[in-house]
């Protein structure tokens, strides 16, 4: 297993002097077939500077004591920013989300897991408030989240003329 405590505590200073915050670190796959996603955010987001800025900084770092023995073997770096539906994973991350609609997954209970949506009220290290779609509130304590995200939420498409004028429009002519 790896230890992500490491690879934050060795990159978060690096991608702190850029400016940005470093969000999360997360290593999927196995194998040739690993990847390593280092997620980086500031207020008002990122851009594709800030992204190469980050990867400049956090790559070589990843190939020197103590990270080289952390992530042994192959393995592709991605650095991103989290997204608009970005995961929530630490009580720092729902306290950033305050005032969003999220999506949470909670564990197996009584009646199996659930799926639960609203706008988080309030979070603290021990838990969050969620004020559902249904107009109910629900606190909810982190370890009972199995899995959570923003929702982006479009806005209505804007609606189609159905006016006779707008469908017969004559050709331009030249």
């Amino acid at each position: 297993m790896i230890d992500v405590d490491t690879i934050v505590r060795s990159l978060a200073p690096a991608v702190s002097a850029l400016g940005l915050d470093l969000y999360d670190v997360e290593l999927s796959g196995s194998g040739r077939a690993r990847i390593l996603r280092v997620m980086v955010d500031r207020d008002g987001g990122v851009d594709l500077d800030a992204i190469a800025d980050a990867t400049q900084a956090v790559s070589p770092l990843l190939d020197t004591p103590p990270l080289d023995s952390v992530i042994a073997g192959p393995y592709a770096l991605e650095v991103s920013s989290p997204g608009l539906e970005r995961p929530l994973r630490t009580p720092a991350h729902f306290a950033r989300a305050v005032g969003e609609t999220v999506s949470v997954k909670l564990r197996p209970g009584d009646h199996g897991a659930r799926r639960v949506r609203g706008v988080v009220t309030a979070a603290d290290d021990s838990g969050f408030e969620l004020a559902l779609d249904d107009g109910a509130t629900e606190r909810i304590a982190h370890g009972d989240v199995t899995q959570a995200r923003t929702v982006f939420e479009w806005g209505n498409e804007p609606k189609r003329s159905t006016s006779k004028s707008a469908q017969k429009r004559e050709p331009v002519r030249r």
